[in-house]
């Protein structure tokens, strides 16, 4: 058993480098003239338009804010700020009239909880949907904004934030993409803002996830990269097995959504 439990030091420019050739290879495969961003004001989307930017230019990245009714003022503020700073263009679709449309027509109530998922959900799927939009009408490519510690317990919509063209920083757990963000030059307000997918009013990350970032990407490299058990990884954090084997629980639960939908083979 490890002596201790913490995720590698990143070496900031040769991971920053590795994602710059990244970004530039699958525009160019694509014959893509640029790409589009969905900007939130988090530490996800900011990082991944700073790293876009110096990869192709601003004048080949066009973010989009989406705010709902209930999204926080001052993550609007922090998105603005940021494509201002990185001088692209940002256009700004409130999405609440749209998907208010989507739950009349469909009978969704707000206040039934059976209806908080799907409610929650289509949020999510209609940003992707005006994402996809503006990327069909420029030739863009649509650029995922989700991380490696998200992305392995399903902590993402299928066909929403979860459906993009790429993903420049999905091998990145969540506390390392804190770290790049503040090396790339964000502030530190932005860098270590709490997460929040923000598809219902005061939506928090910590509201769907048993641990902080900090343990849950522990747990996660413990059980992925170091291959611990979860008792082993229970006795090195200090954390309940229990809390240990429901994070095992999510990675099998949301398996189908890491994957391409399944068919029958040829032959």
């Amino acid at each position: 058993m490890k002596s201790e439990l913490s995720l590698p030091h990143l070496d900031y420019e040769e991971t920053t480098k590795k994602i710059y050739q990244f970004i530039k290879r699958i525009v160019t495969e694509a014959n893509a003239a640029g790409v589009v961003i969905g900007l939130s004001g988090g530490v996800d989307s900011s990082l991944v338009a700073v790293l876009c930017v110096n990869a192709l230019g601003n004048e080949k990245v066009l973010g989009v804010m989406m705010p709902a009714s209930f999204t926080p003022k001052n993550d609007i503020e922090d998105a603005k700020q940021i494509a201002g700073t990185l001088g692209i263009q940002v256009l700004d679709v409130n999405i609440q009239t749209i998907c208010d449309q989507f739950f009349k027509d469909l009978g969704v109530a707000e206040t039934e909880m059976k209806h908080k998922l799907p409610r929650a959900n289509i949020y999510a799927r209609v940003r992707m949907i005006i994402l996809y939009y503006y990327a069909n009408l420029r030739n863009y490519l649509v650029v995922g904004t989700s991380d490696r510690s998200e992305a392995l317990i399903g902590f993402f919509t299928k066909n929403g934030d979860g459906g993009a063209d790429f993903f420049p920083i999905r091998h990145l757990y969540k506390t390392q993409v804190r770290e790049l963000a503040q090396f790339v030059g964000l502030s530190t307000k932005v860098a270590l803002k709490p997460s929040s997918p923000q598809l219902y009013p005061g939506h928090q990350a910590t509201d769907e996830i048993p641990l902080n970032y900090d343990d849950l990407d522990r747990v996660l490299f413990g059980l992925f990269e170091q291959k611990l058990t979860p008792q082993e990884i229970s006795s090195l954090i200090g954390r309940p097995i229990e809390t240990i084997e429901e994070i095992m629980q999510r990675f099998n639960a949301t398996k189908h959504k890491r994957k391409a939908p399944p068919t029958i083979q040829k032959g």
